[in-house]
């Protein structure tokens, strides 16, 4: 089930919103534990049993990895335990979402000695990256005493399956909410009334203008790598750019204010990514919940920046070699981790991480950031490396024909528009960030922003979602 379906919008959100509104307090938690194995399990189907049996596991594990002062002989059995069930969670993750991969790279091997070797084809289950990251939070959490285990099974399914963030994100960390668990809404409609703003945003961006470049972005990135040029590199890569973004931050918007109207204040996913003046600002303010993920349970563990220049160096590149392999199983999302990892190396190394002082300098760098993040979408978006690699070729040699023929068949006079409303996202100032400020400022430009997005935006949103003219959010597949 998606977030931008007639099923989702005119049938179950309006049922699980009144549910909420109307029945006990006590019960917010089970109607969303329900709810969101309903939610999940039309769209996987059979693979419903196997976040069941995750969460089963994790949850078991809770209670035994909590600390005790004053016995420090588990000590060792609770480290044993961890690393048991992150074992597990991961081996989860690696069977269902790389085998497929792994088993490729083995065949490809093989026939180098003309050997023969299957290749696994497994269907990836919805969102697995996602809890699978979740209940690692978990029982990491619980590890170190930052916050207790759950006895509550009902709290506990919440927290790993509640349907906002299910499917993509964001990465909600235990520690984060663990503390909204317990509690009981006292003010429903002012949360409802605060969170459908913020989900109305996101669901203008997702069907007016993400979906709305979606095919013209195929249109380029289907074009045959000998008819390709110069103007079709750059309109493929320019529209993916701007489509990834409003697919992705519009789908965080729509997330946030779902939880929002639940009762639960989700963390903040995106704060104006494309107003960054170096690479390492663009990872503060870009799928931040992966960020602090990757920063908490991979970098801070690894050392971080502690122990000299030579191993921060190490650290950075291991992580986003780890986020370029997390979003999928291909060498396209290995090159686009390897890529970020180098710049974020450079910037580091020759002190360029730093914002510059002047307006001109942070005009110019914001300008090489935005390029340079621009070139490694290519990766992201391509089928295979090749194809990626003769696209940037081209964008690095000026050369305008055979853009017509795309214009003809996919820019049409109404897209060309929203290309143009999207590019000002480029040229917006890093604050204030859009998201926050429509779902709780209170004034007169937040006032105006509103009644726009819920009164025009979301009414053709909506007549463009009853007339089919949606597609699934590109995260699912990651």
């Amino acid at each position: 089930m998606s977030f931008v379906s007639p099923l989702f919008l005119w049938y179950f959100m309006p049922a699980v919103l009144v549910a909420v509104l109307v029945l006990p307090r006590s019960w917010r938690n089970g109607i969303v534990a329900v709810g969101s194995l309903i939610f999940y399990a039309t769209g996987a189907g059979a693979f419903t049993l196997l976040l069941l049996a995750c969460m089963v596991v994790n949850f078991a594990a809770g209670p035994a990895l909590e600390p005790d002062p004053w016995n420090a002989r588990i000590q060792q059995r609770r480290r044993y335990l961890l690393l048991g069930v992150i074992g597990f969670d991961l081996s989860i993750l690696l069977v269902w979402k790389y085998a497929g991969f792994a088993t490729e790279q083995i065949a490809w091997f093989a026939q180098l000695f003309g050997g023969d070797f299957p290749v696994a084809e497994l269907a990836l289950p919805i969102g697995i990256s996602f809890f699978t990251f979740h209940h690692i939070s978990y029982v990491v959490d619980i590890y170190r005493g930052e916050r207790p285990a759950l006895r509550n099974p009902v709290s506990f399914g919440t927290y790993i399956s509640m349907f906002p963030q299910l499917a993509a994100g964001p990465i909600v960390r235990y520690h984060e909410i663990a503390d909204q668990l317990p509690q009981q809404r006292s003010h429903r409609l002012d949360d409802i009334a605060a969170g459908f703003p913020r989900f109305a945003l996101g669901l203008c961006k997702k069907a007016v203008i993400a979906d709305s470049l979606a095919p013209m972005v195929d249109a380029c990135f289907s074009t045959p790598p000998e008819d390709m040029t110069f103007a079709i590199a750059w309109l493929g890569a320019i529209g993916y750019t701007l489509q990834l973004y409003f697919d992705f931050s519009g789908y965080s918007d729509m997330a946030i204010g779902l939880g929002r109207m639940l009762g639960f204040r989700l963390p903040e996913n995106f704060a104006r990514p494309y107003s960054s003046v170096t690479v390492t600002e663009f990872w503060r303010r870009w799928h931040m919940s992966l960020s602090r993920w990757f920063r908490d349970y991979v970098y801070i563990p690894l050392g971080g920046n502690r122990g000299g220049a030579a191993k921060t160096y190490r650290n950075l590149w291991i992580v986003f070699l780890l986020t370029g392999f997390w979003h999928g199983a291909a060498w396209t999302y290995v090159v686009w981790g390897v890529y970020h990892g180098v710049l974020l190396v450079v910037e580091r190394a020759t002190g360029r991480d730093a914002t510059p002082s002047t307006s001109a300098a942070r005009v110019g760098r914001r300008a090489l950031t935005l390029a340079l993040v621009i070139f490694g979408w290519v990766f992201f978006r391509a089928p295979d490396l090749g194809y990626a690699f003769t696209m940037i070729g081209d964008m690095l040699v000026p050369d305008f024909t055979g853009l017509s023929e795309v214009v003809e068949v996919a820019l049409t006079n109404q897209r060309l528009v929203l290309l143009l409303v999207a590019l000002a996202v480029f040229f917006l100032p890093a604050h204030p960030v859009t998201g926050p400020l429509l779902e709780s400022a209170r004034t007169k430009p937040a006032a105006t922003l509103r009644v726009a997005v819920m009164t025009v935006g979301v009414v053709y949103a909506a007549i463009l979602v009853a007339t089919g003219t949606f597609s699934p959010f590109l995260y699912y597949q990651f």
